[in-house]
Parts: structure tokens; sequence; C-alpha cells
């Protein structure tokens, strides 16, 4: 299996690719969320259902611009946000019209996340926005925390993986809901 640089995981991405990256803890699945088909391949392959919602990830906050309805939360809901990124911190945030439901699933808001990972960074900067960010795991199976460690009957199934390793933390980033500030995932 040859390693993709960020630049043609972008390139396959514009392609309707599914590939794997490294993110701050685990090895993620990604693709762009706005090819529908690419993201029911995603789910597919993962074996997750589309009523669960999935992460979006961006290398700069002006990459969810138009995503996420800011006005929606109080000033010191939305600076408590901000605060936080970039960083490993993935929060549900009310989202516009432009998210498809096929991101959302059954919720009212997206889970975003502006990383600080400079693999993710590299890949969202040459893509030109954010991409879909899920464990690289088949649903109810262990996250993955390196390249070694990744399934071969997900493998097989991917159109690259990027190089790259994991920023190093034990466990997924914590979710929160941007409205209340309460921790959904510790």
């Amino acid at each position: 299996m040859s390693l993709l640089t960020p630049n043609e995981a972008a390139s396959t991405l514009h392609r309707g690719a599914v590939i794997a990256y490294p993110t701050e803890a685990v090895w993620g699945l990604g693709c762009d969320p706005f090819d529908e088909s690419a993201v029911m391949r995603l789910l597919a392959i993962k074996q997750r259902p589309v009523e669960k919602g999935l992460i979006l990830i961006a290398g700069s906050l002006d990459q969810t611009d138009g995503l996420l309805d800011w006005q929606a939360l109080s000033p010191p809901r939305r600076e408590a946000v901000l605060a936080t990124w970039p960083g490993p911190n993935t929060w549900i945030v009310p989202t516009t019209a432009r998210v498809p439901r096929w991101i959302t699933g059954a919720h009212d808001g997206v889970a975003v996340r502006v990383s600080a990972h400079p693999t993710v960074i590299a890949i969202c900067a040459a893509f030109g926005g954010p991409l879909v960010s899920t464990s690289a795991n088949l649903s109810g199976e262990p996250p993955v925390h390196a390249l070694g460690e990744l399934d071969p009957r997900l493998l097989v199934q991917l159109d690259g993986v990027t190089e790259g390793e994991t920023g190093g933390l034990a466990s997924p980033t914590t979710i929160r809901d941007a409205r209340s500030g309460a921790q959904l995932r510790a």
C-alpha cells in the first residue's frame, strides 16, 4: 500500500474517494461531506447508520463559513467554542441548511472540530474545505491509534491512506454541546 501525500489525498477526495488519515488521537476515515455517494460509501465501509451523524473536521475556522449558525448561540457560548479551536475539541454546533442530512443524521446540529493536527490541516487546505471525520474502525470495534492497526477488511475498501501519525492523545476528542457546554463524550 502506498501512502498519499496531503495533496494526493485531496485530489482523490475530489473524485469521491474514501481515505484513512491520522487525527489528534486515532486514525480517521474521511471523504467529501458534500458528496452523498462518498458519504454513503464511507458509512457502508464502517457499517455505521446514517442517523448517528458524522463529524466534520476543518483545518481552519474559515473552512466552516456558511456551515455553522453562530447566531443561534449566545455570545458567551460562541466564545467558549472558539476559544478551544484549533485543537482537539469537537462541538455540536447549530447548523445552516448547507449541511446535508447525511452529515447531521437525526440531529439538529453538526459535530465539528477545527484541528491543529498538521496532516489534517494540510489535507483540508489542499482539499479546500472540511472533511468527514469518523474513526477508522468498523462500528463497535475499538479505535485505531497506529497505521499498522488498521483492519485489513477496512483497508481493502479504501481509496487511499495518507502519510503521518496521530497527535498522540490517548482517547478520541471530547464532544460537547455548544448550546449548553455539556460534555457528550469524554
